[in-house]
């Protein structure tokens, strides 16, 4: 199979894969455990935050263990609202956030806060001018991701942080780590959430950062883990695979990446005559990512047609697919409804290989050349 769908998910590297396997039946302690078996399963899980302080410039005592990207951003944005409303009860987004960031703000919004969600421009950019235009007295928390997932933008953070004029400030980060230079000291926010399943850790594994002045109520009761924040048993195997895998992330593969990622476009712009859906200028969108439109196909059908080759990408409208769906993020930019449904996503790995590349420009060409057994339709 050619696997192209990186940006859902990504295959977990061997070196995780065997770093996790003795703490499945060896090294087995509870890390709360008092003994010494539980205390020596505790250090390596201290190892792990140590490792990923250094890589994002912070202390260890400001990152904090999550199941997922998800409850990472509900933990931030839960916590930080329902311990800051005293002071405020205005939060600012963009229209064009994660399922994980976009619901959970319109929860807070059932429990009485106000949201702004801020325009983009048709590349998928956040104004900072229009985000400080937003910011009232009473406004506490601000959310922007740095990287789109569907499009790939990454956001102008040094510029939106410094607009923000001083209001906290959390990050998506979960398309973004180990794919661009996030760190503390260039993007000082206040909270920021990761996902391990995105950079070749297991599903199942995730962690936020936060200030240490920063207060979140916890959203999970029942222990004193994580500092009291974050409850459970920590998932001591996948947090070790996560951190192997972040120490043998190097900037090689980016490279590498960006390399497929120039040609790529051009091949399916230049030769299939597809839109480019984000930003043109691939500097301003991570390495990984490859959104197009065929105006005159149904995307959801050149992904079935692509998967019966073993081929798998991803689109952004779903006509009969597990959850119905026309893509926010597509909508927010303004593309055509004949571009929306005729959208693919592609998504790169350091696994990806040219010959990989070449198999699915000419599955894709005979597809296309087929193009008149199916037209576009209204979902």
């Amino acid at each position: 199979m050619i696997y192209l769908d990186n940006n859902a998910t990504t295959l977990v590297d061997q070196i995780a894969v065997n770093a996790m396997q003795p703490y499945f039946q060896t090294l087995y302690g509870n890390p709360s455990s008092m003994h010494a078996f539980g205390e020596s399963t505790y250090q390596e899980i201290l190892g792990v935050k140590q490792l990923i302080a250094q890589k994002i410039c912070c202390s260890e005592d400001e990152i904090f263990f999550t199941s997922s990207g998800t409850e990472a951003n509900n933990f931030c944005l839960k916590g930080f609202a329902f311990a800051h409303q005293a002071k405020g009860r205005h939060l600012i987004t963009s229209k064009i956030e994660h399922s994980s960031v976009l619901e959970t703000f319109a929860f807070l919004e059932k429990k009485g806060f106000s949201v702004t969600y801020l325009d983009v421009d048709s590349e998928g950019f956040v104004d900072p001018n229009s985000l400080r235009e937003q910011i009232r007295d009473e406004t506490i928390l601000i959310s922007i991701g740095h990287v789109n997932s569907e499009i790939g933008t990454i956001q102008p953070l040094e510029a939106l942080l410094e607009a923000a004029k001083g209001v906290a400030f959390h990050a998506d980060v979960v398309q973004s780590f180990l794919k661009t230079d996030f760190n503390i000291q260039k993007y000082p926010v206040s909270l920021a959430s990761f996902s391990g399943h995105k950079f070749h850790a297991p599903k199942g594994i995730g962690f936020i950062y936060k200030k240490r002045d920063v207060k979140l109520e916890p959203q999970m009761q029942g222990g004193h883990q994580e500092m009291g924040l974050r409850a459970g048993t920590e998932n001591t195997p996948y947090i070790i695979a996560m951190g192997k895998v972040i120490q043998n992330t190097h900037i090689d593969s980016l490279n590498a990446m960006r390399e497929l990622q120039y040609d790529l476009f051009s091949e399916l712009k230049d030769r299939f005559g597809a839109k480019i859906n984000g930003p043109t200028d691939l500097l301003k969108r991570v390495c990984t990512n490859v959104n197009i439109s065929f105006p005159s196909q149904e995307g959801e059908t050149l992904l079935k047609l692509l998967s019966d080759a073993k081929i798998y990408v991803s689109t952004g409208s779903a006509c009969s697919s597990k959850q119905s769906r026309i893509s926010h993020v597509l909508k927010a930019i303004g593309c055509p409804l004949d571009y929306i449904h005729g959208n693919i996503r592609i998504g790169l790995s350091k696994y990806t290989t040219r010959n990989e590349i070449q198999q699915f420009l000419k599955s894709l060409s005979d597809i296309l050349a087929n193009q008149h057994l199916f037209a576009v339709s209204a979902c």
